[in-house]
């Protein structure tokens, strides 16, 4: 079953969405503002992201540009911001799709069902990554060797997968996993770190791949 996280401040868009997708058996959750919509990112891992804009408490593109330090999930907007700026900037944060409010749900659903089969494609292309002696999954959120990650085990796992050799800083990391208010807790790092590396590493004492960037933060090293 696809699942499908809808953004938007409106109850009624919410309500009228979600009745709709469940109904042609999507799986859905629901979030009212930005912060609200990361986290659920996390913990739910959508297949695809149907986000409005204009957000009580964070842009949407500021949304958008947090999803994507981390997950290629598609994302597609949902706006009543009709100006060509304003769509560009979208798509060029990384959306796959803008859609103007009002919109009819039949345009909506296809747009869904395209974006999904072009997601389908990329994504097992390049889905799987070796860990060691682990194979990861990045779209079944599964490990070979029957080992079990929490959901903030996978958050963050995702985010240095997905950015192979790439430097990613503690900050980041603990905006993107825990949000804004937690940027100086890298304690939170250290001990989910240790976790991954007992359940990937050969030896998680001297890690080959979960590396530590000593006062930066940490690169995944294939």
């Amino acid at each position: 079953m696809t699942r499908v996280l809808v953004v938007d401040d409106e109850p009624q868009i919410l309500r009228a969405l979600r009745i709709n997708l469940a109904a042609r058996h999507y799986e859905v959750a629901v979030a009212a503002d930005g912060g609200s919509a990361l986290r659920q990112a996390a913990s739910f891992h959508p297949d695809l992201v149907l986000l409005d804009l204009g957000l009580p408490d964070l842009d949407g593109i500021d949304v958008i540009h947090g999803l994507r330090g981390w997950t290629s999930v598609p994302i597609i907007v949902l706006s009543g911001r009709a100006a060509n700026r304003d769509k560009v900037e979208a798509l060029d944060a990384g959306a796959d799709d803008y859609v103007t409010k009002p919109f009819g749900i039949d345009e909506l659903l296809a747009r869904v069902r395209a974006v999904s089969r072009r997601s389908a494609v990329t994504e097992s292309e390049s889905a799987l990554v070796r860990v060691g002696d682990h194979v990861v999954d990045l779209v079944g959120k599964t490990v070979s060797g029957d080992v079990r990650l929490t959901p903030t085990e996978w958050h963050i796992l995702e985010i240095l997968l997905r950015n192979p050799g790439k430097l990613i800083a503690h900050r980041h990391l603990l905006t993107e996993v825990w949000g804004a208010k937690f940027v100086k807790e890298s304690h939170y790092l250290r001990q989910y770190m240790a976790q991954l590396r007992r359940k990937l590493e050969p030896d998680p004492g001297h890690p080959a791949h979960l590396i530590t960037e000593p006062g930066m933060g940490y690169r995944f090293v294939p």
